[in-house]
């Protein structure tokens, strides 16, 4: 059979070329058609101006799966792991010139040169990449080390349901209204919420860190179906609040983005009424949200507004219960609990600070 012409698609007044425009991305499901590579590319030139509201001159890795998604693939978790998606931190030779990039810094201290888009086609152009998933720092190129954006990623545990997920939702935007905070909702394409808050860029990944564990702990006080519990043993059929989402070079996905599963679900930004009214978040796909976008993007003011941290780290300073892990592939760092999980523990082969001895 020959090969299916490659098709043109607009975004902002530039032109991006779509090559396999046929190709299967997404199969059909029982409420879902299939969804194809020309569907992608224009589903991100629909929401494109929306989506740089919350994208836009950010450094962001790609999520790419080349080949589409097909129920039971499985994304690729480091060098020699042969998955069907993977992530492209540093851009891909042969990208177009317009294309630009932004310097940012691991926690190794390796340095690489990401995706930073600066006009809708970059989207476009990502997804002929084959990008379903664009995965944004909380950061803009002006301040690459400084956040502007506080991150609080609500993560469902077994024996919890989504109206746990909805109503410790709705718990963080009380509590953070009551310390003058302005919150805003999204789906996260699976059965999560994610709650941001737009930040004045003066604090450091570990202060904005230290920050969503102080409102984390002031959530537990109030629901004890929330935890911020690092070992999975110790979570419970609670809501973890992941407060290492706002580590240095620890993304979520973004605004808008799809997500690799079935339907081709959408990481969907919601009103509050919407939130507080949701029972089926499946029901946010590509067929779908320009709809719901049509009717007004819900983050339209998100940037009115850039919140002083202050209050979110009092709590860190006067509730119980000092740092916590983090993840596995960082170094050790200050005040940090023995990296062993607690029912391994063996109490003498740990000092006061967490390091190991003998």
């Amino acid at each position: 059979m020959p090969a299916t012409p490659a098709a043109e698609v607009e975004a902002g007044g530039r032109a991006v070329r779509v090559s396999s425009p046929d190709r299967v991305i997404y199969e059909a499901t029982a409420t879902t058609p299939v969804v194809t590579k020309l569907d992608v590319a224009r589903y991100f030139a629909t929401v494109g101006e929306a989506m740089m509201r919350t994208i836009g001159d950010r450094p962001t890795a790609m999520e790419r799966w080349p080949d589409g998604y097909r129920e039971g693939m499985r994304l690729s978790t480091g060098y020699g792991d042969d998955g069907d998606g993977f992530y492209q931190k540093r851009l891909p030779k042969g990208a177009p010139e317009w294309i630009e990039t932004v310097a940012i810094t691991f926690p190794s201290g390796r340095g690489a040169r990401e995706l930073c888009p600066s006009e809708p086609a970059a989207l476009v152009w990502a997804a002929q990449m084959g990008t379903l998933t664009f995965h944004p720092w909380p950061v803009r190129r002006p301040d690459v080390d400084h956040p502007d954006e506080l991150r609080i990623d609500l993560d469902p545990q077994p024996g919890t349901t989504f109206a746990d997920v909805r109503r410790v939702a709705l718990l963080a935007r009380d509590t953070l209204a009551e310390l003058g905070l302005r919150a805003f909702v999204k789906t996260s394409g699976s059965r999560g919420l994610h709650v941001y808050v737009r930040i004045a860029p003066r604090w450091t990944f570990e202060e904005v860190r230290h920050a969503a564990i102080g409102l984390g702990r002031e959530l537990e006080r109030r629901d004890d179906g929330v935890t911020t519990a690092w070992w999975k043993e110790e979570r419970g059929a609670r809501i973890f609040l992941d407060y290492n989402q706002n580590n240095r070079d620890r993304t979520i996905a973004s605004a808008w983005s799809l997500r690799a599963r079935p339907g081709a679900p959408v990481s969907t930004p919601l009103t509050w009424a919407q939130a507080a009214d949701l029972t089926d978040p499946a029901a946010f796909h590509l067929h779908a949200v320009p709809d719901l976008l049509a009717d007004g993007d819900p983050w339209a003011e998100i940037d009115d507004v850039a919140h002083d941290l202050t209050p979110l780290l009092e709590l860190w300073e006067t509730l119980p219960g000092g740092e916590l892990n983090f993840p596995p592939d960082y170094p050790k760092m200050p005040g940090e609990p023995p990296r062993v999980q607690p029912s391994k523990k063996v109490a003498e082969h740990w000092d006061e600070d967490g390091n190991r001895v003998g």
